[in-house]
């Protein structure tokens, strides 16, 4: 998104005509990509700062409620008889535990398919709060960020903004690369030149500085996507069951565990979940000790979660115990940290335990990089997203800015740049929208829905060319 209206500071006469050819198409199609993704990209950068600054400061389902320290903590069973009390007839589904010795436990009831989170008070088992799961501020603004409050349908049209965004990286680089005109004049903003070209200048120069991160915030958030991601890059990358020894396996994915937003590590969700009642499985739980959540917490210990964890509580008969420590869940600042353990309901062996150094090359870098993109490594990471939505938010701010400089008066006022005639190089265009089109599949349906507008509706109709031209 490095320039949505900008021709390229660099003198004309500097530029063969047929650079100038090409640089013209790119900037059209950069237009149109711009023209699409603009509103999108807006709504990312907002719900994306609401969610980091949310998280770090209040929490998501209240784990950074404080208590008075005391001498002893009660055993996690009798916690969850006060959190089911407080519900009342609810089953027991998770217990997170406090990361830190001042912070309450929180503990998850479901009752008539309602999730409620149930805040306690980990010395006394005093319920200090108790509401519906997913509910707050942040989940509004998860949710807006994930899917537009639409389903699949948002999901789809935000696939199609974030693959948009690529072709937009890549046409803005092509035209506000330096050329003839050194890189100073590419990475710093020139002033004194008039408003339009201090305008044109600060979004070229601010789209290149932080194209890479840009192109980061695409690949990762893509990743999360229902296309590109689940059918293509997700489903080569899931974690093996086959490397369970001879454990048998549920009818449910580990994205069973979700409940709407994502809570699993990308790499399992596709992954089957084991299932209990075998004799499979490594020896876990000390023999004789009965199974319980505070058996089950102490195994967790033993195998070295400390502080904040989670553990999922199992309600179907072959379901299992799983301990669980990922960054994206904020129980870490460390994504290589992540540990997803599971136990079986009845003869407490561990079944499967799975740590981030198992994980696939991509899986690695997506453990990492949805912990930056989140914001969840700490105040820097927060910091940074911040300063990455705010630069994305300055881009499409600017870009309508110029838009509103160089739109034509008294007419509709659309105008992307005119499709120059003739244009060499046209086989280089057709390779890279190929390519484009073949890595992300709904940009490349969106290519060509464009170029039939373009070429076929657009030119065709007197009112619209005016318009379009």
């Amino acid at each position: 998104m490095v320039s949505k209206t900008a021709m390229n500071i660099a003198q004309k006469d500097a530029v063969s005509p047929s650079q100038q050819k090409f640089y013209k198409a790119a900037w059209r199609w950069h237009f149109y990509a711009g023209l699409y993704v603009i509103p999108f990209f807006i709504i990312l950068a907002l719900t994306g700062m609401t969610m980091s600054w949310i998280s770090y400061i209040d929490g998501r389902d209240g784990e950074r409620t404080t208590v008075p320290v005391q001498e002893h903590i009660l055993p996690v069973s009798q916690q969850a008889q006060a959190a089911l009390k407080a519900v009342g007839d609810g089953v027991l589904k998770q217990y997170v535990a406090p990361r830190s010795e001042n912070l309450a436990s929180i503990f998850r009831v479901d009752k008539d398919g309602v999730a409620t989170m149930v805040v306690v008070d980990p010395y006394n088992a005093t319920v200090m709060e108790q509401f519906p799961r997913r509910s707050g501020w942040y989940d509004l603004a998860d949710n807006i960020h994930s899917d537009l409050l639409l389903g699949v349908t948002g999901d789809r049209m935000l696939e199609i903004a974030a693959s948009l965004g690529v072709i937009l990286l890549i046409t803005g680089l092509y035209m506000w690369w330096p050329r003839d005109t050194g890189w100073k004049t590419a990475l710093l903003p020139t002033f004194g030149k008039g408003s339009r070209t201090t305008w044109k200048s600060l979004h070229g120069s601010l789209g290149i500085w932080i194209s890479i991160i840009f192109l980061f915030f695409l690949i990762s958030g893509l990743s999360w996507t229902g296309v590109w991601g689940a059918q293509l890059v997700q489903a080569w990358n899931s974690f093996p069951a086959e490397k369970w020894d001879n454990v048998p396996l549920s009818d449910v994915t580990h994205a069973s565990m979700n409940h709407g937003p994502k809570e699993v590590p990308w790499n399992l969700e596709l992954t089957p979940m084991p299932a209990s009642g075998s004799s499979a499985g490594k020896n876990g739980l000390a023999q004789g000790l009965a199974i319980n959540v505070d058996t089950m917490d102490q195994l967790a210990r033993e195998l070295g979660f400390e502080g904040r964890y989670q553990m999922n509580i199992p309600t179907k008969e072959n379901g299992v115990y799983t301990f669980s420590r990922d960054s994206m869940s904020t129980d870490s600042l460390d994504p290589t940290s992540d540990r997803t353990v599971h136990v079986d309901r009845y003869s407490g062996k561990i079944l499967a335990d799975i740590r981030y150094e198992d994980y696939s090359w991509f899986s690695k870098a997506m453990a990492v990089g949805i912990a930056l993109h989140m914001g969840t490594m700490g105040l820097w990471s927060v910091m940074a997203v911040t300063l990455a939505c705010l630069s994305v938010l300055f881009l499409c701010v600017s870009s309508i800015v110029m838009w509103w400089k160089r739109r034509p008066v008294g007419r509709f006022g659309i105008s992307p740049p005119p499709m120059p005639k003739n244009m060499p190089l046209w086989q280089g265009a057709v390779t890279i929208a190929l390519i484009i089109s073949l890595a992300f599949p709904l940009a490349g349906l969106t290519l060509i829905s464009v170029f039939v507008l373009d070429h076929i509706i657009l030119s065709r109709i007197q009112v619209l060319k005016r318009a379009f031209s």
